[in-house]
C-alpha cells in the first residue's frame, strides 16, 4: 500500500514538473523578441483571426507599426480590416496593408479587389504582398506565369498606392518559384527565431516570431522587425 503511494506520489511529481517546464518554455517562446538593440523598429501583423485589437494600447507595449490584412487569399476582403484601420490610425501608429496573394486566382480581379477594399494614403507604409501555398489552390503553375501574374499585380496596386510593394516570401514558395531573383522588390522572410536566408536578396524585414502574444490582442500575433 505504502509502495502504491509513493509510485503514485513520483508520477503526480513528475507530471506537475512537465507541465512547469513546458509552462516555462511556452511563456518564453511567446514572449520572444529579438534585441532592441540589433533591431530597433518592431511591429506586427494582425488579422481577423485577432479579434478587436486595442490600439490604444499597443503603442506602449513596443508596436512601432502594424500591417493590417486587408485581402486574405482567396476568401475575400479581411472582415476586421476597415475597423482595424480606424484604430491603427487613431493610436498614431504607423499602418500597412497586406495582401494575401491567390496563385489561383487571376492577379487582376486581385489587384481589383486591393484596390477596392484600401484606400490610398500617404500615410501608409508600402503595400506587402504574401506569396505562399494554401490549402484551398492545390495548383502550382509555372514559374513564368506566376511572374507575369505578380509583375501585372504589382504594377496595379503600385499605382494605386503610389509605392513600391514588400515581397513577404515564405520558405516553399521561394524554393519553388525563386522570386527574389526576377522581381527587384524590398523583401520581407519568415524564420521562427532564427535569421532567415532563403532569398537572392538581403532581407530588410523579418518575421521573428509568429507565436508572439501581446497584450491587447486576442491570440498569437506575427511579430516583424525590420533591418538598419
Amino acid at each position: 500500500m505504502a509502495g502504491g503511494k509513493s509510485r503514485l506520489f513520483r508520477a503526480g511529481a513528475v507530471t506537475l514538473a512537465t507541465a512547469l517546464m513546458v509552462y516555462v518554455i511556452w511563456s518564453y517562446v511567446s514572449g520572444w523578441a529579438p534585441s532592441r538593440e540589433e533591431y530597433r523598429v518592431q511591429g506586427i501583423v494582425v488579422s481577423a483571426t485577432n479579434g478587436k485589437p486595442a490600439w490604444s494600447e499597443l503603442g506602449a507595449t513596443g508596436v512601432d507599426f502594424a500591417y493590417i490584412t486587408a485581402v486574405e487569399g482567396a476568401r475575400g476582403r479581411d472582415v476586421q480590416f476597415q475597423a482595424n484601420m480606424e484604430g491603427v490610425q487613431q493610436a498614431g501608429i504607423r499602418f500597412g496593408a497586406l495582401h494575401h496573394f491567390d496563385i489561383c486566382r487571376l492577379a487582376s480581379d486581385q489587384a481589383t479587389l486591393f484596390i477596392t477594399t484600401v484606400p490610398r494614403s500617404e500615410r501608409a507604409l508600402p503595400p506587402a504582398v504574401q506569396l505562399d501555398f494554401s490549402e484551398t489552390c492545390t495548383g502550382r503553375p509555372n514559374r513564368a506565369l506566376i511572374l507575369s501574374e505578380l509583375a501585372t499585380f504589382l504594377g496595379q496596386i503600385e499605382a494605386h498606392s503610389g509605392m513600391p510593394a514588400i515581397l513577404l516570401l515564405t520558405p516553399e514558395f521561394e524554393k519553388e518559384y525563386r522570386v527574389s531573383e526576377a522581381i527587384d522588390r524590398t523583401v520581407w522572410l519568415e524564420g521562427n527565431w532564427f535569421l532567415p536566408d532563403y532569398s537572392a536578396r538581403p532581407w530588410v524585414m523579418w518575421t521573428a516570431n509568429t507565436e508572439r502574444t501581446v497584450d491587447g490582442v486576442e491570440g498569437p500575433v506575427r511579430w516583424v522587425v525590420v533591418r538598419k
